[in-house]
């Protein structure tokens, strides 16, 4: 069987979107098996030692174990490279594997951050709990703010860390001023983009030197496994990410790389179509809940920025009760089609209550900063007919007084 290697770059790169989402990365062994094979398999076997000793020098291309390289991982970070206009791509077994490789990687004690204060929970552990304990700061603020970004600059700043949009707020930042500001410092960007996928929104566009995904969600889209990717310039994922990765071992399995490969084929319909969704349930909640957020949506205060940076308004919203957790719980116990469910990215309408859920882990003053209310709900939009999804909310917001 010959080595699986990539296809030609300069033609694959002249693909479009939709194009490299199918075909992107593609391998095939000597069988021209026309799907992704997969490779279950943790070491490989050499011709000789000195081919061995070859390829652990670096010698000689090939595989040496799979915690390292495996074909069809391969494929799927080539596809995720191409997608995202990256020099290059690892990924990793989970979301948070990806965005705390990211960091790490490149951070020492004694070095500074900048970080968005809406984030993810979990995002949120590693700048304020899980850095710190390594001798890393981090300063907080608020990443609409350009002006706050340049004023929180320290002499031992290494790198930017934001969301946009930012889980759960949907607070958008702009990419190309806040990487402006970054290059002029020598500071580095690190940016999680798993809420728009590079189908939406490419961050290196506008000049962010890392982009972290939890492929779990769009990629996958289906519900199925955990996978994450970081993509960045070869010399960065070869020679700051990589020895990370190597020596700690957040590896992504092979079968859940072929799973998000297959997921990936479909990523450009899916995105657009649950997009276009949540645009419909976004104009009907805006008219029955208090507040609600959408960046596709007029009534979002960065809606301008969201459009000038993204193609559509994504799959994800926001909406806020004036009566609380109780009225929120409330909510999720009447709906009927809306599954109650922390993840994102699915095909299946899912709604969650945040501050009891995925940021239940922060103090509440972290979630009053980062404007997790007890009345806040994150509702992600699936494939469904939207007119069904509209349904099942006019009904379970009538059952709480709404």
């Amino acid at each position: 069987m010959k080595k699986l290697t990539g296809q030609d770059r300069s033609i694959t790169s002249r693909w479009r979107p939709a194009t490299q989402a199918v075909r992107g990365g593609t391998a095939r062994s000597n069988y021209g098996e026309t799907s992704e094979a997969l490779f279950l398999t943790s070491g490989y076997a050499y011709d000789c030692a000195g081919d061995a000793a070859a390829r652990f020098a670096g010698d000689q291309q090939g595989m040496t174990y799979s915690r390292l390289q495996n074909p069809t991982v391969e494929m799927l970070e080539q596809r995720i490279a191409l997608l995202e206009g990256a020099e290059a791509c690892r990924t990793m077994a989970s979301g948070m594997a990806a965005m705390t490789a990211a960091l790490l990687c490149q951070l020492s004690q004694g070095d500074h951050i900048v970080a968005g204060r809406a984030a993810f929970g979990s995002c949120r552990w590693l700048t304020d709990t899980l850095l710190p304990r390594f001798g890393i700061t981090a300063t907080i603020i608020d990443a609409r703010d350009n002006d706050a970004w340049r004023a929180a600059i320290l002499p031992n700043t290494k790198l930017f860390f934001f969301e946009t949009p930012a889980n759960p707020t949907l607070d958008v930042v702009d990419l190309e001023a806040v990487c402006r500001i970054a290059k002029d410092a020598g500071i580095l960007t690190v940016v999680d983009n798993a809420f728009a996928t590079p189908l939406l929104q490419r961050p290196m566009d506008y000049g962010a030197d890392v982009v972290a995904y939890s492929a779990t969600k769009m990629m996958d889209g289906q519900g199925r496994v955990l996978a994450g990717a970081v993509c960045g310039t070869a010399d960065f994922i070869e020679n700051t990410l990589l020895s990370f990765t190597r020596n700690t071992g957040p590896t992504l399995s092979a079968f859940n790389a072929w799973v998000v490969l297959k997921g990936l084929e479909t990523l450009d319909l899916r995105i657009r179509r649950q997009s276009e969704n949540a645009l419909k349930v976004a104009q009907f909640l805006e008219k029955r809940v208090p507040r609600l957020l959408y960046p596709g949506l007029a009534s979002h205060p960065q809606h301008d920025l969201a459009m000038k940076q993204m193609s559509a308004g994504g799959t994800i919203l926001s909406l806020y009760l004036d009566g609380g957790r109780a009225q929120a719980h409330a909510l999720l116990d009447a709906l009927e089609l809306v599954d109650i469910s922390n993840n994102i990215g699915d095909s299946r309408s899912l709604m969650t209550h945040p501050a009891s859920t995925t940021h239940s882990g922060l103090s509440e003053a972290v979630r009053a900063e980062m404007g997790v209310e007890e009345g806040m709900l994150r509702l992600n939009i699936g494939l469904e007919d939207p007119e069904d999804v509209i349904e099942d909310f006019d009904r379970a917001l009538k059952a709480v007084g709404l």
